[in-house]
């Protein structure tokens, strides 16, 4: 049987990093996949360029910058084919980066999404902050990755080079069956961005199935190129939507309690905020959570239709904890013992 992969990237005025990135993704994606551009109402010449460049590319024309989660969902809809390879524009493929990640998830049909190995463009022997080696979260809904806790990256000397299950699969490169993509019910389009990917990670756990790290695809990342990396809206988008996560997600037995001290955790976090980082992060967790207050009734409703399953591949304890105060700074520093499992 033949398979079916589709790379579908996701263009917002990126013609710089479209053209910068496509060359080498066109020479080693031959063969494996049908490679297609998502534009999001470029207001650049990103689709002229395209089509004067490129004619070999699909492109798929969004009405308007939908953001991350419905500019995908949208495209999605469009592309038939076995395996999505949701690809970041500032993304560097390296030879053969598409084979060894879906012969993995051809052998084992419990696997819903798995990503590569992504290492820093700019530094290169480094892992890179989204994604790194395959995407965690503790008891608290805070994101870590092997290779990168908090703004800790690791050297890539091969202590990360076993496949394994993770918890979440980056955006920035996430495989992910086609079928059970939409199952699923794609992208959580009220996320905009940032996390989305943790959610839909999520919910294909609640429904059975594994996301998976393939040490033998690497790719390498610029990062941040959408948001600077240190912006208020940024802090916005990840503070509200990592409340959507946990409660959409969460077993009930455990609502209650994470979003009691997450209520304590995050008043510190603004403090901090308000104290070094200044008034707008301090302004953007208090509107996150005002924002997430006035959907309750609508993420009510998305719970009620989820599956919640017990947790794995969490951390029991408190991430923050552990690294400002334990000083715990690389995966390998916390204790294995302390994931659900």
């Amino acid at each position: 049987m033949i398979v079916h992969t589709a790379v579908v990237i996701l263009n917002w005025n990126g013609k710089k990093y479209l053209e910068q990135f496509l060359p080498a993704l066109i020479r080693y994606s031959s063969g494996d996949a049908e490679i297609i551009v998502a534009d999001n109402a470029s207001s650049d010449d990103s689709v002229s360029f395209l089509e004067l460049n490129f004619p070999s590319v699909r492109i798929i024309r969004n009405d308007a910058n939908e953001g991350f989660a419905r500019g995908y969902n949208l495209a999605l809809k469009q592309v038939e084919a076995d395996y999505y390879i949701l690809l970041n524009s500032d993304i560097e493929v390296t030879p053969d980066w598409i084979r060894p990640v879906i012969e993995m998830m051809e052998k084992d049909p419990s696997i819903a999404a798995c990503q590569p190995k992504v290492r820093s463009y700019s530094e290169r022997s480094k892992f890179e902050y989204a994604g790194a080696a395959g995407g965690f979260i503790d008891k608290y809904g805070y994101p870590f990755c092997r290779g990168r806790m908090f703004q800790s990256l690791e050297e890539d000397q091969g202590q990360y080079d076993d496949v394994i299950e993770i918890f979440w699969a980056t955006g920035a490169c996430m495989f992910v069956r086609a079928d059970l993509f939409h199952k699923a019910g794609g992208l959580d389009e009220d996320f905009f961005a940032h996390m989305e990917e943790i959610d839909l990670c999520w919910r294909l756990k609640n429904l059975g199935y594994k996301i998976m790290y393939c040490p033998k695809s690497v790719v390498y990342h610029i990062g941040g190129g959408t948001l600077p990396k240190i912006s208020w809206r940024k802090t916005y988008y990840n503070f509200r939507n990592n409340f959507f996560l946990l409660y959409k997600n969460l077993p009930d037995n455990l609502v209650d309690e994470v979003f009691a001290k997450r209520l304590f955790l995050d008043l510190i976090a603004a403090l901090k905020f308000l104290f070094t980082a200044g008034f707008k992060d301090f302004w953007a967790i208090y509107k996150a959570h005002m924002s997430f207050y006035s959907a309750l009734g609508k993420t009510k409703a998305k719970r009620k239709l989820l599956p919640h399953g017990p947790l794995h591949q969490v951390y029991k304890k408190n991430i923050v904890f552990e690294y400002f105060l334990r000083n715990k700074k690389k995966f390998t520093d916390l204790d294995p013992n302390k994931f659900f499992v």
